[in-house]
């Protein structure tokens, strides 16, 4: 593995995430998302809360929020957010770039893992969530080619019918898709989808 891959930078992928929340306005909180039965304003308290515990889980600062599954409410989202989340995804960005951030164990959403895979999870986890978030609001989305990379390589083949508690079986996608589209497809979601 190079360094790319085995320590990628979530920065590209979380700056592309901080563009498309710019852009959320007030009266799409309540829309809906490609994630079944999730508003907007859940999808952004998920993106919140998941930038803040893969940050601790960087830093090693493990139990409590990162020994639970994350619970994203839409009643529970800061009135802040717009403040909030990028501060926390600038934060989580910092700390996966630290080597130390990459080696041993850590742990997120009550798992324990290599951090080099706990890593990748967080990257795929805001990659696919700032497409969610795109969909659902009608935002452009700049996927980090690096990142796409990643991600793709953590749907092995073996693995047509998804993935039980995170993702569903897989949307077919034409030979010819799109790196980007390809990815959404593994990870369960339409490519096509519109609100």
């Amino acid at each position: 593995m190079t360094d790319t891959t085995a320590r990628p930078d979530l920065g590209p992928t979380a700056e592309a995430v901080k563009a498309v929340a710019a852009r959320v306005r007030d009266e799409q909180l309540t829309g809906p998302t490609p994630c079944a039965g999730m508003p907007v304003a859940q999808l952004l308290d998920h993106l919140v809360g998941l930038a803040y515990a893969f940050r601790l889980s960087a830093r090693k600062e493990t139990g409590g929020v990162t020994a639970q599954a994350p619970e994203p409410s839409a009643e529970h989202l800061d009135p802040a957010w717009r403040e909030v989340l990028p501060r926390h995804l600038d934060e989580l960005v910092a700390a996966w770039r630290d080597p130390a951030a990459w080696e041993g164990e850590t742990q997120a959403g009550g798992v324990t893992l290599p951090a080099q895979v706990m890593g990748a999870v967080a990257l795929n986890e805001l990659l696919i969530h700032g497409w969610d978030l795109a969909r659902a609001v009608g935002a452009p989305y700049s996927a980090d080619p690096a990142a796409l990379a990643v991600s793709e390589s953590m749907f092995p083949d073996d693995e047509a019918g998804g993935t039980p508690g995170m993702y569903g079986p897989r949307v077919p996608v034409p030979p010819d898709a799109s790196p980007l589209d390809r990815v959404i497809g593994l990870s369960g979601r339409d490519p096509a989808w519109t609100p």
